[in-house]
């Protein structure tokens, strides 16, 4: 009988420091999967954005707006297009009316220090600072409930004139892909340029 009390004991004793069932494995097994990654949650707070394939493997729209993400993912999609666009156009010799005897000779990848030394850098800095404080004003006003879409800045407007909601959907999401396929392309082209040190096409 004393034996059997010690083993009962010994057995509440254990019980007290196993950890308690809250629910949370069921659900996450059962819960619905990222199209992206199966192997992931999928993320709630992405729903209903264009172009969302449940790829959040940080979790971080669980911490941030997902509009100001949207708004980041567009901004920097956007600028690499232009990037893109511009990095190859000067390899492949355009340059701009005025532009300086310094930098004739540069290109892509190693105009920066000469436009250091020329003082053009600290001119680009002052355009890029009024442009952010500027669009900062309608995602402020966004994130506190304008109704203002992410990336939406008025121009354009009239090109979805008279489109259907189906139309509009695919715009954006023609939009989103190729913002995304750009930050890949322009990342690839600086890595490529810096590596082989050749112009475009880069190899």
């Amino acid at each position: 009988m004393m034996k059997l009390a010690v083993l009962a004991a010994a057995a509440g004793s254990a019980a007290a420091f196993a950890p308690a069932s809250n629910g949370r494995a069921a659900t996450s097994l059962t819960a619905e999967k990222s199209k992206a990654i199966p192997f992931l949650p999928n993320p709630e707070n992405c729903e209903g954005y264009v172009g969302n394939l449940g790829f959040d493997p940080l979790s971080i729209s669980e911490y941030f707006p997902v509009d100001y993400l949207r708004e980041a993912e567009l901004k920097h999609g956007r600028m690499c297009q232009l990037a893109w666009l511009g990095y190859v156009a000067v390899d492949l010799g355009l340059r701009v009316p005025g532009y300086p005897e310094a930098m004739s000779g540069a290109t892509s990848a190693t105009v920066h220090d000469a436009a250091v030394e020329f003082g053009a850098m600290g001119n680009i800095l002052v355009w890029i600072a009024i442009a952010e404080m500027t669009s900062w004003i309608g995602v402020s006003q966004m994130l506190q409930g304008s109704g203002r879409e992410p990336g939406d800045f008025g121009f354009a407007k009239q090109y979805l004139e008279g489109k259907s909601e189906a139309q509009i959907e695919k715009i954006k999401l023609q939009e989103i892909n190729h913002c995304r396929a750009a930050m890949l392309a322009f990342s690839g082209v600086v890595t490529q340029s810096v590596l082989f040190e050749k112009g475009f096409p880069y190899f």
